[in-house]
């Protein structure tokens, strides 16, 4: 009974949220944030059918609670009409810890919001997406813990791509782990959602690494 309790709190909290901390390329970790004067570089890669990307990010945080990330990348993308595509992506976003898990609150929750863009030749989408993510860590063994999360968002993509040039709105949900094996290194992994999704895929994948230094 207890994981399906958590479970569903996890859910009501992040429904409950207004929304605004997930990039816009996915969540890729827990609620928890960088802590002050701390760092973290990462590594990732996404796919689905439309679209195969590789991109790393950097973390840095100068005020408790709060945290800014900078990404960037590239992605291979399958365009309508036309052929594949090799595209640079670059991505910023800022976290703001909101509340954390205890006897009066089952999650540790976090609000934010991003920016992303991905350009190539003739084809242009430019994100913006607040978002909220939620976590419970759940200790394992001596120095591993896992953390799972959910983060939901709102994104406004613009794209100019071929004959397509119109602004859609969707709800990313991003549905994942935060694997901490050993200190200094930890693992992720997600499925990404896109629910009301007309022009890109509504399904992928996101996995990857995240090193505290």
């Amino acid at each position: 009974m207890r994981p399906a309790i958590t479970a569903a709190a996890l859910s009501l909290a992040i429904f409950a949220a207004v929304p605004a901390s997930a990039q816009v390329f996915g969540t890729l970790g827990s609620a928890e944030r960088v802590p002050m004067n701390g760092h973290i570089v990462g590594a990732y890669l996404n796919a689905s059918n439309d679209v195969l990307g590789m991109f790393g990010q950097l973390r840095l945080s100068f005020y408790e609670g709060i945290d800014f990330g900078f990404q960037g990348g590239l992605s291979r993308v399958s365009v309508e009409g036309g052929a594949d595509r090799t595209a640079l992506r670059l991505g910023t976003d800022i976290g703001f810890m909101t509340a954390r898990a205890g006897p009066n609150f089952p999650v540790d929750l976090a609000l934010g919001g991003g920016l992303g863009v991905e350009s190539s030749d003739d084809y242009h989408v430019l994100t913006l997406m607040p978002s909220a993510i939620a976590s419970r860590t759940f200790a394992m063994g001596q120095n591993g813990s896992i953390a799972p999360y959910l983060g939901i968002g709102l994104s406004f993509s613009n794209v100019d791509a071929q004959s397509t040039k119109q602004t859609y709105t969707y709800l990313p949900v991003r549905i994942g782990g935060d694997l901490r094996v050993m200190p200094g290194i930890r693992f992720v992994a997600e499925m990404q959602f896109a629910v009301g999704n007309t022009y890109t895929d509504d399904f992928g994948i996101a996995t990857g690494v995240n090193l505290p230094f």
